[in-house]
């Protein structure tokens, strides 16, 4: 008996170290952007992605929390050059995070903005080393209400963030600092906010339907991805003329048969190509819609003025399953990221 006892208690101890070890492999093989989305809050239908670190490393910027303006402010401008810092919600608040919050687009590791009809927060990813409780400190400083706990919400607003400094984003009205995953969020909504960083560790992250595009995305250094509504809207042509309308219906009749994307993500990718990922309902639809725009890739862009062409070269579209993929090299000088994110043709959804 005492010897089958120990059997069970040995394949149980195999049994937890062998999940562990899984757990351990998965968490390692993850990306930093699939992380940060699986900490968003949940129902989240846009994020926006800025690997600051990576960012910092691909265009040769060394920069620390005492790096002057001018330094901050010529690594933002190549940043922008790139078209490597249009999913940020900080950059024009970075003189004074840089100046007087203890972090910023200089020393950050990562940017993740998430946007729901339910409100957005900013997150923040910074390196190790980082003093929490200098953080903390520098809040009240600067006039934030300091929480009853350690994890809740410093609360600001508007009056005092013009007090602070100019050209600070409302998404820095409200604040939450998670030292253990070395976090710090923001918002303009304070319950929205606290609701965020309570939520954190529960693994619900944003909506399941962009966990495809994430992971086919690998690991860009700036990122736009979308929920299938929101996708639809913004990328939808009802925005456009009704001349650049009717020029994106002929297109879109002589191409071929388009559906719905289910969920999307546009990225600058660290060979500076722009890859698109595009999830569809089927895998017959992933590859109808793969030759479809193929085809628009190549045209006219009603609403974007010019060709494609002009902004990019094709160097391949594939289907995988469900997803569509896009390969895009950008000619010298274009934006792709940035231009792309509303409203094109190519993309049309609905």
């Amino acid at each position: 008996m005492r010897k089958r006892l120990t059997i069970v208690v040995v394949v149980v101890l195999v049994v937890g170290v062998v999940a562990g070890a899984l757990l351990w492999w998965r968490e390692h093989e993850r990306t930093d952007l699939e992380r940060a989305a699986s900490m968003a809050p949940e129902g989240a239908e846009r994020l926006s992605w800025t690997d600051w670190a990576a960012v910092r490393r691909e265009v040769g910027a060394d920069l620390s929390a005492d790096s002057s303006d001018a330094e901050l402010g010529r690594f933002l401008d190549k940043g922008y050059s790139a078209d490597l810092t249009s999913t940020s919600a900080l950059v024009q608040s970075a003189p004074v995070l840089q100046a007087k919050y203890g972090f910023s687009p200089a020393t950050a590791d990562w940017e993740l903005f998430s946007q729901s009809s339910q409100g957005a927060v900013v997150m923040i990813h910074l390196p190790e080393d980082t003093d929490f409780d200098d953080l903390a400190n520098g809040l009240e400083d600067l006039g934030y209400a300091r929480p009853s706990s350690s994890t809740g919400v410093w609360r600001g607003g508007d009056d005092l963030l013009n007090a602070i400094g100019a050209d600070l984003t409302p998404e820095l009205q409200y604040v939450a600092l998670d030292e253990d995953d070395g976090l710090v969020l923001t918002s303009d909504n304070a319950d929205y906010l606290e609701e965020a960083a309570s939520g954190l560790d529960d693994g619900d992250g944003a909506s399941d339907e962009l966990d495809e595009v994430i992971d086919g995305s690998g690991a860009p250094l700036s990122a736009s991805v979308y929920a299938g509504d929101y996708t639809c809207s913004a990328l939808a042509m009802s925005q456009a003329d009704r001349a650049d309308q009717a020029t994106a219906d002929q297109l879109l009749a002589d191409a071929g048969e388009v559906n719905p994307i289910s969920s999307f993500a546009m990225s600058v990718q660290p060979d500076r190509h722009v890859q698109v990922v595009m999830a569809f309902e089927t895998d017959d639809q992933a590859r109808t819609n793969a030759d479809t725009r193929n085809t628009l890739a190549r045209g006219p862009a009603p609403g974007q003025g010019g060709d494609f062409g002009d902004r990019f070269a094709v160097k391949s579209v594939t289907a995988d399953g469900k997803l569509v993929t896009m390969d895009l090299v950008p000619r010298r000088g274009e934006y792709v990221l940035s231009d792309l994110s509303t409203g094109p043709v190519l993309f049309a959804t609905c």
